[in-house]
């Protein structure tokens, strides 16, 4: 599977990407929120910050706020809705050295995209690399129960339905990889659909912090 594949996937889909049914993009923004709630930070890297779903809520927590992203149409969205506001938005492939900034953050947030992200590791070595002392880890990422039963990043359109490539990881992949890194586990949260526990979890939620 190629970074490229993905990246034209999601210049595709930021076409709809805000307006469709999406029950995962919901509920992730929703978990995002209750999570952090109440909490501000002075530095934040939101990585997959997408056409900024996210980013409109994240800046009101934060005096500072950078958002990194595959997709340059997604970006152009995100740019368009943040306009005067003190957010920066920049093109990045995380599976490559994170050179993209320099600086170090208090809180950096993962929404949705370590599904399309083979090796962890990588991913956690650039982010204990970029987190401050004090700093968070906030991960909210499609279940991998959902992902046993075939659910995965899709979307239609009239040339038919798109899959975006995607990777299985499971509970114990996040905690032992970011652990590596000196990052350990603060909380677990799961979130379901309709808020239903007797069914599959949509959404898997971590938060990590530095041991």
């Amino acid at each position: 599977m190629s970074i490229e594949n993905t990246q034209k996937a999601y210049d595709k889909w930021s076409e709809q990407y805000d307006t469709n049914v999406n029950k995962t993009r919901d509920l992730e923004a929703m978990a995002l929120r209750q999570i952090l709630a109440d909490q501000s930070f002075d530095s934040i890297l939101e990585i997959g910050c997408g056409t900024g779903k996210n980013s409109q809520w994240l800046i009101t927590r934060t005096k500072k706020l950078i958002g990194a992203d595959l997709s340059a149409e997604m970006l152009a969205k995100a740019k368009e809705k943040l306009s005067g506001r003190e957010a920066t938005f920049i093109q990045a492939d995380i599976t490559q050295d994170w050179n993209f900034t320099s600086d170090k953050f208090d809180l950096i947030t993962f929404s949705l995209v370590l599904e399309h992200i083979e090796n962890l590791d990588f991913i956690f070595r650039e982010v204990s690399q970029k987190l401050s002392g004090s700093g968070k880890v906030y991960l909210g990422e499609l279940h991998p129960f959902k992902q046993y039963s075939g659910s995965k990043a899709r979307f239609e359109t009239e040339e038919g339905q798109t899959i975006v490539p995607c990777y299985i990881h499971n509970v114990s992949d996040f905690t032992e990889s970011a652990s590596k890194y000196g990052l350990k586990i603060e909380e677990v949260r799961e979130f379901f659909d309709e808020d239903d526990r007797t069914k599959v979890p949509r959404i898997l939620a971590l938060v990590f912090g530095k041991g």
